[in-house]
């Protein structure tokens, strides 16, 4: 993986927060054991729901003028919102989903990244209902030649995926040696810069690139792979009582309609299916 060693972590403002964007070196202060709350839900600081991220990973999470906006950013604004306070999000590295680092140190509340529900991520951190069903996509510019993901392997072209992702995991299970890349903007870089002839990442994200005009006619997708993922918030394990919090928001703006206008708004078009993701 490309993980940057010492890497500052960043506090952003949210959608719903009215202050701009704030640098620090270093990791926030939050009194870290959840003293503070919201409601009768524990909070690593007073006033806040603070949630970790990884950016940018739109139309998850990234920063637009200023601001971090995106999918998850605004499912976790509703749960915010119910609690009486503000969302702030912290960008850290993608390994700490994995092990829950930063909740089990107070450094976060919960993690928004657009992460996939696995059994071995659940051995760290308790995961909340599924929220999006994803597929992987695999990315090639038009004149490539490449017509599929068996492509890439027979004609001996490099393949790159985001590190620590499971599009990294199911790339290197089907036999390829990817190349890492830190971040999903990493990721399209090493496309378009020649440094692999295809990727493959989560399709909503590829989604978003196709959104740009310039990328739509340099590139095209060539397999669209069912994986069954599904991503899920997370919180430290044993956290009952913001989870329970986390699911009945995405269970009410599934029921409202606002579900629906969130996904239209960030992802794409919007199937009936999608509102109702199966258990993990």
């Amino acid at each position: 993986m490309n993980s940057v060693p010492g890497r500052r972590t960043r506090i952003l403002a949210a959608t719903t927060a009215a202050v701009g964007l704030l640098l620090v070196a270093g990791c926030s202060s939050g009194n870290g054991g959840g003293k503070s709350s919201a409601k009768g839900v524990p909070l690593v600081k007073a006033g806040q729901l603070t949630t970790c991220t990884h950016l940018p990973y739109a139309p998850f999470q990234s920063e637009i003028d200023g601001k971090v906006q995106g999918f998850d950013v605004s499912l976790i604004d509703l749960v915010a919102g119910d609690l009486g306070v503000k969302q702030a999000v912290v960008d850290t590295p993608f390994e700490n989903f994995k092990t829950g680092a930063f909740l089990n140190s107070g450094q976060c509340d919960l993690a928004a990244a657009g992460m996939t529900i696995t059994e071995e991520r659940k051995k760290n951190v308790d995961f909340s209902d599924p929220y999006f069903d994803a597929t992987q996509a695999v990315l090639v510019e038009k004149k490539s030649g490449i017509n599929s993901l068996a492509d890439v392997k027979s004609k001996g072209k490099k393949l790159g995926a985001q590190a620590q992702t499971t599009g990294e995991e199911y790339a290197t299970k089907q036999g390829f040696d990817p190349v890492s890349f830190e971040s999903s903007d990493a990721v399209l870089n090493g496309l378009r810069t020649g440094q692999v002839q295809a990727v493959v990442i989560d399709y909503p994200v590829v989604q978003g690139w196709l959104k740009d005009k310039a990328n739509a006619d340099a590139f095209k997708v060539v397999d669209n792979l069912n994986t069954g993922e599904q991503y899920g918030f997370t919180v430290k394990k044993g956290n009952t009582k913001l989870l329970a919090a986390i699911n009945k928001a995405i269970k009410d703006a599934k029921a409202d309609g606002t579900y629906k206008k969130l996904y239209e708004k960030w992802i794409g078009p919007y199937s009936a299916a999608t509102a109702s993701p199966s258990a993990s």
